[in-house]
């Protein structure tokens, strides 16, 4: 765990801790005027940069991987298979994820996450939704802060940008780019305060919920970390079914990528350890290094599922019981967004991506903050969920050609 990392949890753990002693003593009232504003301005400041760094961050990932795609069939081949199994990774981990949820609802302590009176938020109907995809106003739809409508808007224009002049395609990129660069200095800003605003936010959750938060953080991290590994193990099952390989001579070739993934917990320090795995995947080498340095690029399946996971665990402690439509849709939305986490540090990508699917759920984003501060142990299984997807697209995208004679492996 990284010191960033530690302090935050830190002032998760001094913040429940402390808001618990505080439940029910006259100080709790006096503490929690002070803590109350003060996250809520934290949280709000790191909300801000939600809708510019996800827009100007879809629209250079559109522009670079629409580049990749022209110059070799190879990177075109692997970027149909990332769209592909991300959406599907989203929509089996959004089902799971409900289903987990109605075999093991969150405990009543998550009643008291809410704000004191405060109404649970309502989600609209699939008519509501539908008819709602396409924006008509995107600046308005940025100022709503509607997520669906601005992601579709984000990707017809990152399409249609990549079919313009190449000058006039590198001025847009240039401008969004730098865009995004500058959000994320600000973000910086605000994680620097991370401490502080997590402990504020988590005194107040302390106070309301006493020791049943404890409750609601083991049974979220449980939650996504099971999520994770479902989409790893159905990656067997995806290269198995269409990359023609038994999953036990995948699962050798794996192995090796996977535990420096686990030690690691970082797609990038893996690469080289899954470049080594290509001829075990009947992969040349030369194809291996397009497609992984893509994959670890802008394919995280996991992280992706993961995502959706954490909205939709969101919507169970609000009590809100979204439709299929809705759900599908949030899965698509983090489907797309999850392009957005290149390059991110992990605690920017954590809020970037999963903001934005709460938002199109219509779900507050006040307990981010304090989930990301025992994201650790999910992240050790994104990371491994990540890599093993990684690699069966390398199998999937890379061997094509060669399949058919491996058939009986």
């Amino acid at each position: 765990m990284n010191r960033s990392a530690l302090r935050i949890l830190t002032g998760l753990v001094l913040g429940v801790v402390g808001g618990s002693f505080a439940a029910g003593s006259r100080l709790a009232a006096p503490l929690m005027a002070v803590t109350v504003p003060i996250g809520r301005l934290w949280l709000d400041a790191l909300t801000m940069t939600v809708v510019p760094l996800v827009f100007s961050l879809l629209v250079t990932g559109i522009l670079g991987a629409a580049q990749d795609a022209r110059q070799n069939r190879v990177a075109l081949r692997a970027l149909l298979w990332f769209a592909a199994l991300l959406a599907g990774a989203c929509l089996i981990a959004a089902i799971s994820t409900t289903l987990m949820l109605q075999l093991w609802p969150v405990g009543d302590a998550a009643a008291h996450l809410r704000a004191p009176g405060g109404a649970a938020p309502s989600i609209g109907g699939a008519a509501d939704w539908l008819s709602g995809i396409i924006p008509t106003n995107p600046i308005k739809a940025a100022a709503d802060t509607a997520m669906v409508p601005l992601v579709v808007f984000a990707l017809l224009f990152g399409f249609a940008a990549a079919r313009i002049a190449d000058d006039l395609q590198r001025a847009l990129r240039m401008f969004f780019s730098a865009t995004a660069e500058t959000m994320l200095v600000i973000v910086q800003w605000v994680l620097v305060l991370a401490p502080v605003g997590v402990f504020a936010l988590a005194f107040t959750l302390g106070a309301r919920a006493g020791s049943g938060a404890v409750g609601v953080l083991l049974q979220y991290v449980v939650v996504v970390a099971s999520a994770c590994l479902l989409i790893a193990i159905l990656a067997y099952v995806v290269v198995a079914l269409f990359g023609r390989m038994s999953p036990l001579r995948f699962a050798r070739a794996a192995l090796p990528a996977q535990v420096v993934a686990l030690s690691t917990q970082s797609s990038l320090a893996t690469l080289p350890a899954m470049i080594e795995a290509a001829p075990a995947l009947a992969v040349d080498r030369a194809a291996a290094g397009i497609i992984l340095p893509l994959a670890v690029s802008i394919f995280r399946a996991a992280s992706a599922a993961a995502n959706i996971t954490v909205a939709l665990y969101l919507t169970a402690v609000y009590g809100l019981a979204p439709g299929m439509v809705t759900i599908a849709m949030a899965a698509l939305v983090a489907a797309a967004v999850s392009l957005a986490a290149v390059g991110l540090p992990a605690q920017v990508s954590f809020f970037a991506t999963i903001g934005p699917v709460c938002f199109a759920l219509g779900v507050p984003v006040e307990l981010l903050p304090l989930l990301l501060a025992v994201e650790t142990i999910p992240d050790l299984f994104r990371t491994v969920g990540n890599v093993t997807a990684d690699l069966v697209v390398t199998r999937l995208a890379g061997a094509s050609g060669r399949a058919g004679h491996h058939r009986g492996d």
